[in-house]
Parts: C-alpha cells; structure tokens; sequence
C-alpha cells in the first residue's frame, strides 16, 4: 500500500512539474497574450485582430484544444503608443506569465516591445505590420504571418505606374511606421526611376493635417499613397475632396480598411487599399468560409479585413502549438513553427524555416465603392 501510494505521489509529482514546466501552460491551459491598441484613435486595429483571434480560439476550444489543453487569450491595451506597450508587454510576460504572444499591432509599439520579447526568449506571433525593421536583422522569436509594406507599396506604385500615373505624393505617420511605408514607396519609384512628387507627415495619434495637405496639394500630385491610421487618413482625404481635389487615395492595408471606410462616409467611394489577407466578404475559398461561420458562431457579424489577419494568425499559431508536442515549451513552439512549409490554410499559404520568418507575400488591392462596401 505504501509503495502504491508513493507511486500515485510520483506521478502526480511527475504531471505537476510537467504543468509547471513553462509559464502560461498547465494540464489543462496554455495563455496566450495580445499587446495592442483596445482604445484610442487606432482602437479599432486591435479590438478587430482580437476579434478574429478570438473566433477561431472559441472554434478550437470547442473542439477539444490543442492537445487537451484550452485556448485563454490575456490582453493589454497599449493605446499604439510605444511606451505603454513596453509596460504591456512586461506585464504580459512577468505578471500574467503567459506561455507566448500573438496579434500585435503597430510598428513603434513592435520596436519598443520587440527587444523585450528576444530577452525574454518568448514567441511572438503575428506582428500586425508590414514594417522591415521588425524584419531585419533576424529575430529567432518573432514570426510574421503577414506580408511586409514593401510588398505592398510595390503592389500599389507597380498598379499606378502601370496606368501611366507617375505623379505619386505620399502622406505619412511621422513615426517608424509612416518611415517604413516612405522608404516602400521610394524603392518601388526608384525602380522605375522617378521619386516622389511631394511628401508630408503627420504625428501618431492626431488628426492635424492642414499643413500636409497644403504641401502635398501644391505639387499637384496624381494621386497619393497615405501611410497613416484610418482617422488621419480620413480626415486628410476628406479636406483634400472639400478643397476639390481630384486624383486618387491608396493606402497600405494597416489603416484599417473598415474603419477607414466607416470614418470616410461618402468620401470614400474610390479609395483604393493594398491587403495582405484574402477578400473576407465573399466566402470563395475554404478560409473565407471557416473564418465567416467561426465568426457568427461567437455572436460577431462584421466581417472585416483586421479580424480576417487575426484568424489566419491565430490559425497559424495553433498549428505551431500542435507541432510542438503534448508537452509544449517555448523552444518547441519555436520548433514548431520553424517547420510550417508551404502550410495551405484553404486559399492563404504559410511557410517559415530555421531561417525565414516571414510566412506570406501575399498582396491585394482593393476599393472601397458606395455606401461603404469593399470591391476587389
């Protein structure tokens, strides 16, 4: 009887160290954590990528887990101001103890936060942004789902050029982010061997664009790329419309397509948008559709570009937690991911390797037409 009681006390010894073995895992959980804007002017990029995160970890929950062990998503509002999301992510690894992260938003928030996670050796999944700096050098920790703004600012000059336009200004956020999409369209023009016909900024988290405006408008530009967040960019293409101009809006997809669109009205009939995720409104692909009946089975009909990258993050994160065994630690996640190649999700394909860390390249552009629907 002694013998067979401490037998049961080893093993259950055994299965408590194995719980503990990892922060943010136990028999029956792994904790998962988001750093992101939940409120401010860029409120809506994080609570959409959260949304989408959230819809298909409910779908796995409810299916069993990943290996017996639910889903628990921990977030920290950091405002897409850099500061509070280095204290958000401190929080998140030290406080709440979570086994990794995932569905960040924001370019100066990712580069304050960034350091932290490689010192800490936790994963993070699914930076929203397109920016190289979050890119290069080579972060073994940090895995992007999504395409970079080079690509998508090559998308968009290669389609304008392509229609003759070459007069290009371009509007942007006077931070990392707004740098990253400047340096995008300037070597996609260099290519072509023009430059810029004007450019303006605008800070983070503020919507005074008069003084952009009228320089941008001086040059008389064809059109204008806005490397900006919805609520600049709209009140930017709204004075720009009021003061006549005529020629054409495109943005890089971290805007926020639908907010962009709510806050533009009317006004925004014609803007033109670059995405990095497959068209969420029109279920003709496998992803599509699971992504559409993941998000009315948890009550949410607004289907939108930000909880589409949210879904395939978190599709992709899952499948690295599945590949990292019963017992999961950060390294075998890690592992895990590193060994994703040429993953078809239904219509959005994702690889990575020991030495590639970001997954797609994939690009799209489209528009936004009346009353505020999206066309491709």
């Amino acid at each position: 009887m002694r013998l067979k009681k401490l037998l049961v006390g080893l093993c259950f010894l055994g299965a408590l160290l194995v719980a503990q073995a990892e922060d943010g895992v136990t028999e029956g959980e792994v904790q998962v954590g988001q750093f992101a804007a939940m409120s401010g002017p860029a409120a809506q990029l994080g609570l959409r990528m959260k949304a989408g995160i959230q819809a298909y970890f409910t779908a796995v929950n409810a299916a069993g887990g990943v290996n017996g062990r639910s889903l628990k998503l921990v977030q920290r509002d950091d405002g897409y101001e850099p500061t509070k999301a280095a204290e958000a992510v401190k929080a998140l690894i030290n406080e709440d103890r979570v086994f990794a992260l995932i569905g960040s938003v924001g370019t100066p928030t990712g580069l304050a936060a960034v350091p932290i996670v490689s010192e800490a050796r936790v994963p993070l999944v699914g930076m929203f942004t397109g920016a190289q700096a979050l890119r290069e050098p080579f972060r073994r920790e940090v895995f992007h789902v999504r395409a970079s703004y080079f690509d998508e600012t090559e998308r968009i000059v290669q389609h304008l050029t392509t229609l003759g336009v070459k007069k290009i200004a371009v509007f942007y956020q006077n931070d990392a982010y707004g740098k990253a999409g400047l340096e995008g369209v300037e070597r996609a023009l260099t290519k072509r061997q023009l430059k810029p016909a004007a450019t303006a900024t605008v800070e983070r988290n503020t919507v005074e664009v008069e003084k952009a405006l009228a320089t941008i408008l001086a040059a008389q530009p064809e059109a204008v790329v806005q490397i900006g967040a919805y609520k600049a960019c709209a009140a930017f293409i709204k004075q720009a419309r009021a003061k006549g101009y005529g020629g054409q809006f495109f943005n890089v997809s971290f805007v926020g397509s639908r907010a962009l669109a709510d806050e533009l009205g009317d006004a925004g009939q014609g803007v033109v948008i670059s995405q990095v995720v497959p068209f969420p409104y029109t279920p003709a692909s496998p992803i599509v559709r699971e992504f559409q009946q993941h998000m009315l089975a948890v009550g949410d009909k607004e289907f939108d570009f930000s909880s589409m990258e949210g879904y395939i993050t978190a599709r992709v994160f899952v499948e690295g937690l599945r590949r990292a065994g019963r017992n999961p630690t950060r390294e075998s996640l890690i592992a895990g991911l590193e060994s994703i190649r040429d993953l078809n999700l239904g219509g959005f394909t994702v690889s990575f390797s020991p030495k590639n860390r970001q997954g797609s390249t994939f690009t799209d552009l489209t528009i936004i037409g009346r009353g505020g629907r999206f066309v491709r």
